[in-house]
């Protein structure tokens, strides 16, 4: 007998399956999904969108594609210092594969436990393969970390290394398999980014302004100077590069995959200058590096722009962008 959709959510989906909290009433099989937010917090809520072929490649597996799915909205919420909580999934499937399906869910399940989420609802639909996610997330009111405040003198940090996800990507566009630990972790950093939850919370009260890195440094720096309405001062040498992507290319090549290649899910925010020894303190205590990699500066004539420097002496380089969905090719 075919398996129909409410099946397919049955089987592989049912609530039963995932750990709930008593903030949850109501959740997979009905109409809405129910739950309560505690007094004096507000719902942090994103959704993404991956599609076949534009934000993941056809060999991905089932797990890795159900890992990614969760991380990235899990990363947005880690922008914005809130707590993740809840999940919808709205999943499109060119046609039942029931091997597919339990590796999906069965990692799915894993990364949902792993932090403590709550998947409440969502659909299942027949078409092109598609992955839409809606995570909700709780942070105290008025705390949330925004892009557009940050300051002109704040100085500019990134967590972890850059670059690392979009050689990843060339290595498998390239169809080069893993043969040594330095493939494998640019690999892995593609196809598995770590949100950095912990340190988005640990930021709340410090930094002015904050983003996750998920379409390149360059673009999504430029939200927060576009909304603060700033300019910055980026110093090169002091991009943090792992020894994996500096194994593959040099380090002119490196510097340009950390400012324009996407899907480090890194955070980039910013500090001013009298917090920054509580942000140094605070940061002994977490296991994540990050590293200032400049400062913002005031804008020349109304325009918010990006400037680069090397051992402080201004460099001009090509022109660079992240990645945007509906920029024409030419």
């Amino acid at each position: 007998m075919a398996m129909g959709e409410f099946d397919l959510i049955k089987r592989y989906f049912s609530q039963s399956q995932f750990q709930t909290d008593d903030s949850v009433q109501l959740s997979i099989g009905d109409d809405c999904a129910l739950v309560s937010v505690p007094e004096g917090y507000q719902l942090a809520i994103t959704t993404d969108t991956m599609v076949e072929n534009t934000h993941f490649l056809p060999t991905i597996s089932a797990a890795d594609l159900a890992y990614k799915a969760v991380a990235t909205n899990l990363s947005d919420l880690a922008a914005m210092g809130a707590v993740p909580k809840w999940i919808s999934l709205a999943l499109t499937l060119p046609k039942i594969d029931k091997y597919w399906i339990a590796d999906f869910s069965r990692s799915l399940l894993q990364i949902l436990k792993n932090y403590n989420v709550t998947l409440i609802g969502g659909d299942t639909t027949k078409g092109a393969l598609s992955i839409t996610i809606t995570a909700q997330g709780l942070i105290e009111k008025g705390r949330a970390l925004c892009r557009h405040q940050a300051k002109v003198g704040d100085l500019i940090y990134v967590s972890g290394t850059l670059g690392d996800s979009s050689a990843g990507l060339q290595m498998l566009l390239s169809g080069k398999s893993a043969v040594n630990s330095d493939d494998e972790f640019l690999q892995q950093r593609h196809f598995r980014p770590i949100p950095r939850i912990t340190l988005g919370r640990a930021l709340m009260g410090i930094a002015n302004a904050a983003i996750d890195i998920s379409d390149g440094l360059i673009s999504d720096l430029g939200h927060i100077l576009n909304r603060s309405q700033c300019s910055a001062e980026i110093e090169l040498s002091a991009l943090p590069l792992s020894s994996a992507l500096l194994s593959h290319h040099n380090r002119t090549q490196a510097e340009l995959l950390a400012l324009s290649g996407g899907e480090d899910y890194e955070l980039c925010f910013t500090v001013s200058a009298e917090n920054q020894a509580k942000f140094e303190e605070r940061l002994k205590y977490l296991d994540v590096p990050c590293t200032c990699i400049g400062r913002t500066v005031a804008a020349k004539c109304g325009r918010f722009s990006l400037h680069f420097l090397r051992e402080g002496e201004e460099v001009e380089l090509a022109p660079l962008s992240g990645f945007d969905h509906f920029r024409e090719e030419k």
